[in-house]
């Protein structure tokens, strides 16, 4: 029997760019403890303090959430909602390790009537094919008799205050019509009831595999299109500009696709489809395409360098942005790494600025150092615009010259400069994409 939702606690298990907006909110309505088995992050986020710099100060403070890093803080909750990432691994294969730990936690807590609600993004089938027999080896309960199984697809946007958690459509599923009445009452209370009922879980979690699949795949189409029309000699945001002005055309934008969703997501569901005998060209070949675009990018740098200095010596190229999206500081999978890379392997001298990644967290990542202060010497022979922060859109030629020598590159990737392009022509060689 599952208890009234007035009398319930709930505990987010997992306390990053999902769980930590999901938890805020519902404390709003209701009794929520976030846990987190990071110590740091948990004492942080009692100072009042984001890293994520998602949730301002007053909000953290103010809340009614209780944080915890500690087990038996959670082991009275009767709803557990699980929003651990679920990365790839260096095949890209789908790594549920995060997921099946945090199940494994709450399965040593579970009791007669909770339910376990999963955000995560997977395949079909998981939920209740892995998760629900983890659930019950940990803790000698009945998956569907003792404890219930839900299923509620994340759909957060880092850095995107318009689409917050709390006015964005709730995709909903349970194990039974009352798990998900449940569920559609519990989130409901914090988006005004704006819930969709997915006809089972395996439907809701196929419904989360394809929505970043699809825009990966857009992507895909852009960029290659890109390629073609860069060699036919075209800069992709003019023609993108002029096809735009028909009213059914899908407006995107060439670029890197990285990040936790959408560069990731599309192998989960291709992993369903081989696991069932299907091959999934279409998802896979977006893949291929948008995992190049650095490799792309960096000989669209060196090229242009190389037709500059009349020569194939190594240059100093400064890349400006790091983090996988603009005006965030996430860092995940962030596919500049692949430019610098393959820039390196050519022999250049490559520095990066990021105002917004933490310095430490990419010495961590990734050991590597970059600047969070633009250098105030015009030292470098190409500046490339990779991520179209703020604080970049507002740059003008004059501070650009004191980054880049007279008669540099700028190489703006977004596109971001094109309305200058004219005047940064008297002083360096501006390419886009």
């Amino acid at each position: 029997m599952l208890r009234r939702l007035s009398d319930s606690h709930v505990a987010v298990v997992g306390l990053g760019y999902v769980g930590m907006p999901l938890a805020l909110m519902l404390a709003k309505h209701m009794r929520v403890t976030g846990f987190d088995i990071h110590q740091e992050r948990v004492e942080e986020l009692k100072e009042g303090f984001d890293r994520n710099r998602e949730i301002e100060g007053p909000l953290l403070r103010t809340t009614t959430c209780d944080f915890t890093s500690e087990v038996p803080d959670i082991c009275d909750c009767n709803v557990y909602i699980v929003t651990v990432p679920t990365p790839i691994d260096g095949h890209n294969k789908p790594d549920l390790g995060p997921v099946e730990s945090a199940t494994k936690t709450v399965a040593s807590v579970l009791k007669k009537g909770d339910i376990v609600v999963y955000e995560s993004t997977v395949y079909p089938g998981v939920t209740e094919g892995i998760c629900g027999p983890l659930l019950e080896q940990g803790s000698g309960l009945k998956s569907g008799k003792h404890f219930f199984l839900g299923y509620s697809p994340e759909r957060i946007n880092p850095g995107d205050a318009e689409h917050t958690v709390q006015k964005i459509t709730k995709v909903v599923s349970g194990q039974t019509e009352e798990v998900s009445d449940f569920l559609a009452a519990l989130y409901g209370q914090m988006n005004n009831g704006n819930i969709f009922r997915a006809r089972d879980i395996r439907t809701a979690e196929a419904s989360k595999a394809i929505e970043n699949a699809q825009r990966d795949i857009n992507v895909a189409f852009i960029n290659e299109v890109t390629m073609i029309l860069n060699k036919l000699g075209l800069s992709s945001y003019d023609v993108l500009e002029a096809a735009g002005t028909k009213w059914n055309f899908l407006k995107f934008s060439p670029g890197l696709v990285g990040g936790h969703c959408i560069g990731v997501d599309p192998y989960y569901l291709a992993e369903c489809a081989q696991n069932i005998g299907h091959e999934p060209r279409v998802i896979l070949a977006g893949r291929e395409i948008n995992d190049s675009m650095g490799p792309y990018v960096a000989s669209c740098i060196h090229d242009l360098l190389v037709k500059e200095t009349g020569s194939g010596k190594s240059g100093k190229i400064l890349l400006m942005g790091f983090t996988f999206k603009e005006n965030i500081n996430d860092i995940r999978n962030t596919k500049v790494l692949d430019i610098l890379k393959a820039l390196q392997a050519l022999g250049h001298d490559v520095a990066i600025h990021d105002p917004h990644a933490r310095l430490e967290d990419v010495r961590h990542e990734y050991g590597i150092d970059i600047m969070s202060t633009l250098p105030d010497k015009a030292e470098y022979d190409v500046a490339a615009l990779l991520v179209s922060h703020d604080v970049y859109k507002e740059m003008t030629p004059e501070s650009l010259q004191s980054i880049v020598r007279r008669g540099g590159v700028i190489y703006d990737m977004k596109g971001i400069w094109r309305h200058m392009a004219v005047e940064l022509a008297y002083r360096f060689s501006y390419q886009t994409l």
